[in-house]
């Protein structure tokens, strides 16, 4: 059974796991890992939640404050080894969770074209396809989502 642990960015097992995220990145968006990598900072997260199996951290995701009404989606991550098992859904569910406790209206994010399985998982949790926002409007591997939080 999961077990979901609210934290901040310098829990040790979200930093472990935003490392095995960050090697990952750089393979799925080549030579533009370098432009994604420096909006994918942690020190300015606040808001973090890491799923356990046991004792074992499986999965992780944040939110980031973007403006009064809206919360941004980051370093979501599962372990290679544990896909499959709805780890992601589990955190995703507990950021949005926890960004309506904290206020906020909306949750957005930005992910990769090529990271499809992301893609699929925010669609099936009710995100849709916005206009690309901030850094990521001149990006053509970007896909920008928004869900309102009801």
């Amino acid at each position: 059974m999961v077990s979901l642990f609210r934290t901040n960015s310098s829990h040790p097992d979200f930093v472990k796991l935003v490392q095995l995220l960050d090697a990952e990145l750089a393979v799925f968006d080549g030579v533009e890992h370098e432009f994604y990598h420096q909006f994918n900072q942690i020190d300015k997260i606040k808001h973090a939640v890491v799923a356990y199996e046991g004792k074992q951290a499986v999965a992780i995701g944040a939110i980031r404050h973007y403006n009064d009404e809206e919360v941004e989606i980051k370093r979501m991550y599962t372990r290679g080894d544990a896909r499959g098992r709805g780890y992601a859904t589990e955190v995703l569910k507990e950021l949005e969770k926890w960004a309506k406790e904290l206020g906020y209206m909306r949750c957005i994010l930005e992910t990769g074209k090529r990271q499809e399985a992301a893609v699929a998982l925010y669609q099936i949790r009710g995100y849709l396809l916005t206009p690309k926002y901030g850094p990521y409007v001149d990006m053509d591997n970007s896909l920008c989502f928004s869900k309102d939080l009801l």
